[in-house]
């Protein structure tokens, strides 16, 4: 997962709203957003490389979401980043105290954002700072640098988000995450992979032939434990191959919703 727009709102009656783009080889293996097998109280895609996930939802409000550190960070470890969301989402371990023992750990991995959260506390850790905090109500914006680092695309995914607020619904959210507009040079980042790779990461939704953007993913948690979720995933062009979500309002027993087979739109 490289961007991620989220609203914290813990007093509102939809306390989470997030719209999340999945950037990776096309090659990598993955299982899409579905309730696992081996732990059915989690609702996620699957990494069938090394395992591990990079979003998800259990119960009791439980969230987890994952970004890699582009640049300085650390880009290799024996573990896995992965398991980080994983290991929550499996659990009961309370967010603030679960981010306290992955800092711990953190060298074991390369660098990594990660944001977890129950009913009433979302919580984020950078691998870099290694200082894990509770979150404040507000609208944020979590790509492959610290939170709100103002990357254009992320500002402009973020102003996206507070537009979608008014009403907020899956569907908006899934376009908001569909921009394929480029930044100009002269405000892209310099996070030292080269100026055509700046180019083709600039935009909020990502396309060429062997890397790009593989999930968009839109998820809305109303009171404490009811989540609406949908992941819609593309191929190499912007082609929509699929599409799945999932509601929990009748129990754990998450229901698939069904698939509007929208395309992206530019």
């Amino acid at each position: 997962m490289c961007l991620i727009v989220f609203a914290w709102r813990p007093d509102h009656p939809l306390p989470l709203v997030v719209a999340g783009n999945r950037d990776e080889f096309r090659a990598r293996p993955t299982q899409p957003l579905a309730v696992w097998d081996d732990a059915p109280q989690v609702v996620a895609g699957r990494d069938l490389r090394a395992g591990g996930t990079w979003m998800g939802v259990a119960p009791g409000g439980r969230f987890a979401a994952l970004t890699n550190i582009r640049g300085s960070g650390r880009q290799s470890g024996p573990l896995s980043r992965g398991d980080l969301p994983e290991r929550f989402l499996r659990g009961d371990q309370a967010p603030l105290a679960y981010l306290q023992e992955v800092a711990s750990q953190r060298e074991q991995y390369a660098g990594f954002n990660l944001l977890v959260g129950d009913a009433g506390t979302l919580c984020y850790l950078n691998a870099q700072e290694g200082i894990p905090r509770a979150l404040l109500p507000g609208v944020y914006g979590l790509s492959n640098a610290a939170l709100d680092t103002p990357w254009p695309k992320l500002l402009n995914a973020r102003e996206a988000l507070h537009r979608c607020l008014a009403e907020p619904r899956l569907e908006h959210l899934l376009e908001l995450l569909a921009d394929s507009r480029k930044i100009a040079d002269a405000q892209l980042p310099q996070t030292g992979v080269g100026l055509e790779m700046e180019r083709l990461l600039s935009s909020v939704f990502i396309d060429s032939p062997d890397y790009g953007t593989r999930t968009s993913t839109a998820l809305i948690r109303h009171g404490a434990d009811r989540f609406e979720i949908i992941e819609r995933s593309f191929a190499s062009g912007g082609r929509v191959t699929g599409e799945v979500g999932f509601d929990s309002a009748w129990g754990w027993e998450a229901t698939a919703l069904p698939s509007s087979g929208s395309p992206r739109t530019a």
